[in-house]
């Protein structure tokens, strides 16, 4: 864990996030490299996929910024509503409405700055955004990896306590496949990934 000041955390909204697309795509493709996501990232790819933060006004990022402002750690979220047909396309086969949902993106921390309860504050953050909106509830997706798959360290811990912590609920009839270059792939292939749910009651 990193000493010092708690980092100074900054909310830009859709395409007020332009300017820091390289530095939350760095942060991306550093963070998912490591398991369970191992993605295989480059900048090209992280342009293309975080456009669509800068093409929904609704959007929100929180940054975590240290000491001399540069990112460390970094959220994103939408109204489902907004996002690809990949994502909104289970909830809809579901029966359930994506205009009622916030869809949590990533949220991603280097390692020497983690267990300083930035990821419950952007849970916090994110879901204070949605409730701003009018919307209903919140889902984020994890994707899913076996218990034996050959890449998992010893003694990793999936974050499924957390997130029921919080409120959310594992649903596994609810679905998504996302491709992306893993490591060691030559070209993308495709992830399944479930989703998790949260309703608030105001």
């Amino acid at each position: 864990m990193a000493d010092g000041p708690p980092p100074r955390l900054l909310e830009v909204a859709g395409p007020e996030l332009g300017p820091w697309i390289p530095a939350l795509g760095g942060l991306r493709i550093r963070v998912f490299r490591e398991y369970p996501y191992l993605y295989e990232g480059d900048e090209a790819y992280e342009r293309g996929y975080l456009s669509v933060y800068l093409r929904s006004p609704r959007s929100l990022a929180v940054l975590a910024l240290d000491a001399d402002g540069r990112p460390i750690g970094a959220t994103t979220c939408l109204p489902l509503e907004d996002e690809q047909e990949a994502f909104r396309a289970p909830f809809v086969a579901a029966g359930l409405n994506p205009a009622a949902f916030l869809y949590l993106a990533e949220s991603v921390v280097l390692p020497e700055h983690r267990g300083r309860g930035l990821g419950r504050e952007f849970f916090a953050r994110r879901e204070a955004h949605g409730r701003r909106l009018g919307l209903s509830s919140a889902a984020f997706c994890s994707v899913d990896r076996p218990s034996d798959h050959p890449a998992r360290p010893a003694g990793w811990k999936p974050l499924d306590a957390f997130w029921s912590g919080l409120g959310y609920a594992r649903r596994p009839e609810l679905r998504a496949v996302f491709p992306w270059k893993e490591l060691g792939e030559t070209q993308e292939s495709p992830k399944t990934l479930t989703f998790w749910t949260r309703t608030w009651h105001d």
